[in-house]
C-alpha cells in the first residue's frame, strides 16, 4: 500500500472550559490522505474540523491516537524535530492571508527562509514562487497595494517556498469575492494537477465541489467520506465569467 502523506488513527482531542465544561472536539478520527489528493473538510461549527486542521498542521497535539506525517510518527518527535518536520512538509494558507503590511510581496514570501540560506538564492526561490501564482509583476507591491485575491496568491507562494508535501488551506476563499475565489481555486487545482497534495477546510459547498474528495465532520467524527466524481474546474468558470460562489 502506498504510504500516505497523512495517516490518522483514533485521534481524540478534549478541551476543558473552566472547571466543569468538557468539550470532546475529536472522538476517534481515522483519516488517510494519499499523495496527490485534493480534499475538502466540511462541517458545521463545533464539528471538529478546525481542531482536525490544527492537528494536521502540528499546531496542536492530540490527546490520544497516532498521527503519521510523511511516514513520521508525530507524537514521538521532540519540539525541535516537530518544527523541522512542519517546515519541511507543510505549507499553510489562511483565510486572513497573514501578511506583514510593512513588507512587499517578495519579502513576505521570503519569510520562512529569512534566517537561513544564501540571500540571493532565497530571493530567487521567492520570485519563482510568485511567478508560479501569477504575481511576477507585483513582487515589490505591499499588501495594501494588492487586491484580496492577490494577497492570497502571495500567501500561497509563501506556502510553496519549501516545496511542501502537503498544503493546508483554512477557508482560503472566505474573505474573497466570487471571481477572486475562482482564481484562487484555479491555482490550487493547477498545483494539484502538478502533484501537490491539498487539504482545504471550507464551509461552502460550491468551493468543496472543486475538490476530488469531501470529508464531512460532525460531532468530532468523520460522518461521511465521499469521492467527487467530476470536480468543478475553476478555470472553466473563469473562462465564461462565472465566480466560484455563484
Amino acid at each position: 500500500m502506498t504510504q500516505g502523506v497523512v495517516e490518522l488513527r483514533g485521534i481524540t482531542k478534549t478541551y476543558r472550559i473552566g472547571r466543569e465544561i468538557v468539550v470532546n472536539a475529536l472522538r476517534g478520527v481515522d483519516l488517510d490522505v494519499r499523495p496527490g489528493e485534493f480534499l475538502a473538510v466540511m462541517g458545521p461549527s463545533g464539528s471538529g474540523k478546525s481542531t482536525l486542521m490544527n492537528i494536521l498542521g502540528c499546531l496542536d497535539v492530540p490527546d490520544g491516537g497516532t498521527y503519521f506525517l510523511a511516514g513520521e510518527n508525530v507524537g514521538k518527535l521532540s519540539d525541535d524535530k516537530l518544527a523541522g518536520l512542519r517546515n519541511k512538509h507543510l505549507g499553510f494558507v489562511f483565510q486572513t492571508f497573514n501578511l506583514l503590511p510593512r513588507l512587499n510581496a517578495i519579502e513576505n514570501v521570503e519569510l520562512p527562509l529569512v534566517y537561513g540560506g544564501d540571500r540571493h538564492a532565497r530571493r530567487q526561490r521567492a520570485l519563482g514562487a510568485l511567478e508560479q501564482v501569477g504575481l511576477g509583476d507585483r513582487v515589490h507591491h505591499r499588501p495594501s497595494e494588492l487586491s484580496g485575491g492577490q494577497q492570497q496568491r502571495v500567501a500561497i507562494a509563501r506556502a510553496l517556498l519549501n516545496d511542501p508535501s502537503l498544503i493546508l488551506a483554512d477557508e482560503p476563499t472566505g474573505n474573497l469575492d466570487s471571481r477572486s475565489s475562482a482564481e484562487i481555486l484555479s491555482i490550487f487545482q493547477r498545483l494539484n494537477d502538478m502533484g501537490k497534495t491539498v487539504v482545504m477546510v471550507t464551509h461552502e459547498p460550491d468551493v468543496a465541489a472543486h475538490c476530488k474528495r469531501i470529508v464531512r465532520m460532525r460531532d468530532g467524527v468523520v460522518a461521511r467520506d465521499e469521492v467527487v466524481v467530476k470536480p468543478r474546474r475553476a478555470e472553466d468558470e473563469l473562462a465564461v465569467g462565472i465566480g466560484a460562489a455563484e
